[in-house]
């Protein structure tokens, strides 16, 4: 059986979580204490301490660099998903990048608002330490006060893909290709709080995001 290890609210995680599902194969996922990679150093022999991972019996799945995409086409490939098709590549990674920045760069902090409600109290420590060595002191507090005009700032930048949902069902054509996981989990980052919603103006983002949630892969 495949194993996925995670932080359950990680976008990046929440990618490769909604892959499987949309695959229609059983799955286990084991969720990690922020403050404990020693699993993910294990299982990966020492290679790599990020999540999420994967494990399929013996073989144990991890990305290369930040734009490697190594999970998603495995499980492409293991299932025949086709989320990177010829026709769309190139343009899949131009967009993916920006998604991976532009939109999970703002939904991030606006989740982490709220960490104190998704990480246990014994794991806050150190993932404020963490934050505040990435992003400077106070960098919670500063994003708390900052927040209309980040969740302004966020609408603005899904504004495009609220255009290419106008015209089709998925943000390319006529079933999800992995630039629709992708964006799902960015935006599952941002809505695991609670505390936000998509944006209103933004109908057909709200639409497909509904039909993200339940899709699954019909077999041939």
């Amino acid at each position: 059986m495949i194993t996925l290890v995670q932080f359950p609210w990680s976008p990046f995680c929440i990618i490769q979580r909604r892959i499987l599902e949309y695959a229609n194969v059983p799955f286990k996922v084991i969720n990690i204490p922020v403050n404990d990679r020693s699993l993910v150093w294990r299982w990966t022999k020492q290679r790599y301490y990020a999540v999420p991972i994967l494990r399929d019996g013996k073989t144990v799945v991890f990305e290369t660099d930040e734009d490697s995409q190594v999970i998603a086409k495995y499980v492409d490939a293991k299932f025949t998903l086709e989320l990177f098709p010829p026709q769309w590549a190139g343009l899949q990674h131009l967009i993916w990048r920006h998604m991976e920045s532009e939109i999970e760069g703002l939904g991030f902090k606006l989740n982490d608002i709220h960490y104190e409600e998704m990480v246990p109290k014994s794991d806050r420590l150190l993932f404020l330490r963490h934050k505040e060595r990435k992003f400077g002191r106070g960098c919670i507090d500063l994003w708390r006060q900052q927040q209309p005009a980040l969740l302004t700032e966020l609408a603005a930048r899904l504004s495009p893909y609220e255009q290419m949902l106008s015209q089709r069902p998925y943000l390319l054509d006529q079933q999800p290709r992995f630039l629709d996981f992708d964006l799902f989990g960015m935006l599952g980052n941002f809505l695991y709080s609670g505390h936000y919603a998509l944006p209103k103006a933004h109908v057909h983002l709200q639409a497909w995001h509904h039909r993200m949630q339940k899709v699954r892969r019909t077999r041939p």
